[in-house]
């Protein structure tokens, strides 16, 4: 039954003879490694850490593997799991796929008939090469994203059976399984994103002879590289508007039905929607945080080596590559640090149950801090390497401040949401307590304390700009006029600093669905209530990492849309040959694309809500018809049709995610050619790129608060329910418990559909403005 869901690659991969595969192998890294001492002896030194990077993930898959899957019923319910994943995965990807086939041709269309800056003319880069170069960056992006996404759930669904194993013998042992189930898909994103642009990178250094005579320079060659970045942001987004939208409708209809009216527990084998529910937790917290992380740091590395690039040219540096090739040596180190950080979180040879359970965010905590004490140092070490230069010879140093500026942000960001959401703290507690009154003040306290939560990360992230900008802008670097221009790289560095940690920090979140699914294994195999509390206390902690990742990103998202909209204006100056370096909101039409810009984030976040509002309704109505026509189903006499409410929300997923995602992709495009051709008629040549900045900058700072709020909100929502879960306020069953699992369905669309979703959209739309700047011209 699984082979019918492997990929077709891997089908093909296992039918040729080992020998010949590792001879394939063989010449595939030595072409890389040509390429890349062509290139660079940095480039070198990266694919050897990618590699080894991928050498220890196969260490950690097949230490996971060698773990039991327990009885065989854990094991039944396992496959049922996988087989709907797998089913899922491959024909929501088929469907992205034929998308972005299309939009490929859009763009190649557009860059055929576009005009050229005087960079590519002087190289001789005609609009052919350009248009080809770009489209296949574009579906080299969308492909690493795809395979990204399809690492996070090919480990999930394997790795959750073994947890719930684990769980009967310790906490400490499923926690360490599902860490290292998690470090695998980490290892591999955060690789394949540094690979990947690695590779493009050098193969357009050997093939366009950058820097010989007649050539192209090499500080403009990162450019080249945006294509990669928007075909890596159209999968990650489509990838977790469908995900999200499967395992929300799913989870709101299991729990409403389940539940408040049965009065059953959470993933209990009675639920027609649970298995459902358990597929979810793969397709979209695992498979799409996978392509949203791998979004993410291939955002921000483009847009570091093209701020690098574009100060290195405007300083007249010698030798720029080390300021262009920066972020991935930052990266690189991130995959060591981060290898370190989870190796260091141990099981325990004590195999009872009864012994005294570890709190599991105290261990997990402490990785954290090994990796994030390790960044610090080798982040010191390689500006000190990398950006050292002759004409300001402590600039290095300054630039080490702004990564520990970022650093710091990360942490502090982490630390607010695990504030805000874990159940430890007052705010949750505070919502729990609003529960004992009745559902509408479960409901009040918790969108307050999602619209309080904005407050906090926003002036972090005003400081961490600030601070990041005045240490670049008096590092010392210098234009030929004797004006500073390291204050946009200062904050790209910063950027850089917050993400120096992405491989520990995705390893987090990929533990929440993980043990998510554990807990669910457990109860549907009717093990022990001991094992059920182990599986409980890790999922609660799970919820808090999910919520801290998601924290984290729009950090991450914010700062990276900050320098991808600085690109953009420097790429819409070097096609319209005219200065463009502000975007004044007094002009009526530019006011009005801020307005269209804030719009969209509501408009989508809406559409995103809705769909699995509807698809949601179509389970709890199925739900019911099974718990009315098969009256069995409570006294285990009658089996529940799974199959069916799989079905429902997979159809219902596929068919949602296309008008939100199109209206993202859509709406900059649209407005900003309208703007041009009034622009056009009107005497204003740069009305329509002003316009779309407008948008960009509006929806970026709209999109940032309301993910804030949405992610935020549901994430204490979900954990309120936990904590009256464990006991307290009257424990499972109560009014105050039916309360707080209203609020938990009334925020499981916000923190796992639209809330993540934003933050891919705040990079998708900078992204797609600089790939479709010149249709705004």
């Amino acid at each position: 039954m699984r082979s019918k869901h492997t990929p077709f690659i891997v089908r093909v991969l296992m039918g040729i003879n080992v020998r010949v595969l590792f001879i394939l192998l063989l010449l595939g890294l030595g072409a890389i490694f040509y390429i890349g001492a062509s290139t660079s002896p940095i480039i070198v030194f990266v694919f050897t850490i990618c590699i080894i990077s991928f050498l220890l993930s196969i260490y950690l898959t097949k230490w996971v593997l060698s773990k039991d899957e327990g009885p065989s019923e854990m094991a039944q319910i396992s496959d049922a799991i996988r087989d709907g994943a797998e089913g899922y995965f491959r024909t929501q990807y088929g469907t992205i796929s034929k998308m972005a086939m299309l939009l490929a041709l859009v763009i190649l269309c557009i860059y055929l008939f576009r005009t050229t800056t005087p960079q590519q003319e002087s190289s001789g880069l005609g609009r052919s090469t350009s248009a080809y170069i770009t489209v296949a960056a574009f579906l080299l992006g969308a492909l690493c994203s795809g395979i990204a996404g399809y690492v996070g759930m090919w480990v999930s669904v394997r790795a959750n059976v073994r947890v719930s194993s684990a769980a009967r013998r310790s906490a400490r042992d499923a926690l360490q399984v599902a860490v290292r189930a998690g470090g695998f898909s980490a290892l591999v994103v955060v690789g394949m994103a540094v690979i990947g642009i690695a590779i493009l990178y050098a193969a357009f250094y050997v093939w366009l002879g950058v820097d010989s005579p007649g050539s192209m320079k090499v500080t403009d060659l990162p450019l080249l590289l945006v294509g990669y970045g928007f075909g890596a942001s159209f999968v990650a987004l489509f990838a977790q508007l469908g995900g999200g939208i499967y395992t929300k409708a799913a989870d709101v209809g299991a729990d409403l039905v389940g539940k408040v009216e049965q009065g059953i527990p959470e993933d209990d084998p009675r639920n027609p929607a649970v298995i459902a529910d358990l597929v979810g937790d793969n397709v979209g917290d695992c498979a799409a945080r996978g392509a949203d992380l791998f979004e993410s740091i291939a955002a921000e590395i483009i847009s570091a080596m093209i701020l690098g690039g574009t100060m290195a040219q405007r300083c007249k540096i010698e030798d720029p590559s080390g300021f262009i090739l920066f972020p991935l040596v930052i990266h690189s180190f991130d995959l060591v640090i981060s290898s370190i950080g989870i190796l260091s979180i141990r099981g325990t040879r004590d195999s009872s149950v009864k012994s005294p359970i570890e709190d599991p965010m105290a261990i997990l905590q402490k990785g954290y801090s090994v990796t994030l004490v390790l960044a610090v140092l080798t982040f010191g070490a390689s500006t000190r390497w990398m950006l050292y230069t002759e004409q300001a010879p402590s600039a290095w140093f300054n630039f080490a401040l702004c990564g520990l500026v970022g650093i710091i942000t990360a942490y502090i960001f982490v630390w607010i949401t695990k504030y805000y959401t874990d159940y430890k703290h007052e705010p949750v507690r505070t919502l729990a307590l609003a529960s004992s009154t009745g559902h509408g003040t479960n409901i009040i306290a918790g969108v307050s304390l999602g619209l309080e939560s904005t407050a906090l990360p926003v002036l972090v992230i005003s400081i961490a700009i600030v601070s990041a900008f005045w240490l670049g802008h008096t590092s010392g670097l210098v234009d030929e006029a004797g004006k500073p221009t390291g204050g946009l790289f200062g904050t790209a560095v910063a950027t850089m600093g917050m993400l120096s940690t992405a491989a520990y920090v995705l390893t987090m979140d990929m533990f929440g669905p993980i043990a998510d699914n554990a807990g669910g294994i457990v109860e549907m195999s009717r093990q022990p209530e001991s094992v059920r509390e182990i599986t409980d206390l890790l999922d609660a902690v799970g919820n808090t990492t999910k919520a801290t990742t998601k924290g984290f990103a729009i950090g991450s998202a914010a700062l990276a849309s900050f320098l991808l909209f600085s690109a953009y204006m420097d790429e819409v100056a070097a096609f319209s040959h005219e200065p463009f370096n502000q975007v004044d909101i007094a002009i009526p039409e530019v006011f009005i694309g801020g307005l269209l810009g804030s719009m969209l984030i509501f408009l989508f976040s809406g559409w995103a809500c809705s769909a699995v509002g509807r698809t949601a309704q179509e389970v709890v109505n199925e739900v019911r018809r099974q718990f009315i026509e098969r009256p069995g189903i409570m006294d285990y006499k009658e089996k529940p049709d799974y199959g069916r409410c799989v079905a429902i929300v997979a159809s219902a997923s596929l068919r949602e995610m296309i008008k939100p995602g199109a209206l993202a992709i859509i709406s900059p495009i649209v407005v900003g050619f309208l703007f041009r051709i009034l622009g056009y008629y009107t005497g204003h040549p740069l009305l329509g790129a002003k316009v779309v900045a407008s948008m960009l900058m509006f929806g970026t700072v709209s999109g940032i608060l309301m993910a804030l709020f949405l992610n935020t909100a549901g994430g204490a929502w979900d954990n309120a329910k936990k904590y009256i879960e464990t006991g307290a306020l009257g424990g499972k069953g109560s009014n105050c418990h039916k309360a707080a699992v209203t609020g938990d369905t009334v925020g499981d669309p916000f923190k796992d559909t639209a809330g993540p979703s934003l933050h891919v959209l705040i990079k998708m739309l900078a992204t797609i403005t600089l790939v479709m700047a010149p249709v705004f011209l």
